[in-house]
């Protein structure tokens, strides 16, 4: 082969790596902004409304995740805790969606909610330091209490919590310690 051949050829190969490091590049970028900064509001395994249960029967927040004051998760109810409230409503008792409730509770089986807010493996969050700082729920998650399917409001990244730290001038609330753990 001829000197300018092989030179051709070089240049190809660096560029088709080029490509091609862009391409895995675009492609792990998507996959972690999908995985972790989705603004969707996931399609529930049940019709579950906020706006029913918090806004219409005033049932505060805290009577159903009940480990937002004790943990970092906050937690969704168990089914038998569902149940336990919808036993006793007889005239919601044969809805489609309590029907659904009821599979899960005769089967034994947690419902299997997917997270609308999920946060990476290396980010710590204590929901209790939140609830004991006197951070109101909607701050971070909206006016919940009027969405029949709750979505995303916050994008809960770095500059987003950082900035709230910043005006409520939390101790410690810029130290990366604070936070990654």
């Amino acid at each position: 082969m001829s000197v300018s051949v092989l030179a051709a050829l070089r240049t190809f190969k660096k560029h088709a790596l080029i490509v091609l490091a862009v391409i895995v590049g675009f492609t792990v970028g998507h996959l972690v902004n999908a995985n972790f900064y989705s603004d969707d509001a996931p399609v529930q395994p049940i019709e579950f409304s906020h706006r029913i249960h918090a806004a219409e029967n005033e049932i505060p927040c805290m009577h159903c995740h009940v480990h937002a004051a004790t943990s970092i998760n906050a937690g969704v109810p168990s089914v038998n805790k569902c149940m336990n409230c919808h036993r006793a409503m007889p005239g919601v008792w044969e809805s489609p969606e309590i029907l659904k409730v009821r599979g899960y509770w005769e089967r034994s089986e947690p419902i299997p909610w997917v997270k609308v807010y999920d946060l990476p493996d290396f980010v710590y969050f204590p929901h209790k330091r939140h609830i004991q700082a006197e951070v109101e729920c909607q701050s971070c998650h909206g006016d919940v209490q009027e969405m029949d399917r709750v979505e995303k409001v916050s994008p809960l990244k770095m500059q987003w919590c950082l900035d709230c730290h910043k005006t409520r001038e939390v101790e410690n609330g810029r130290d990366c310690w604070t936070c990654h753990k």
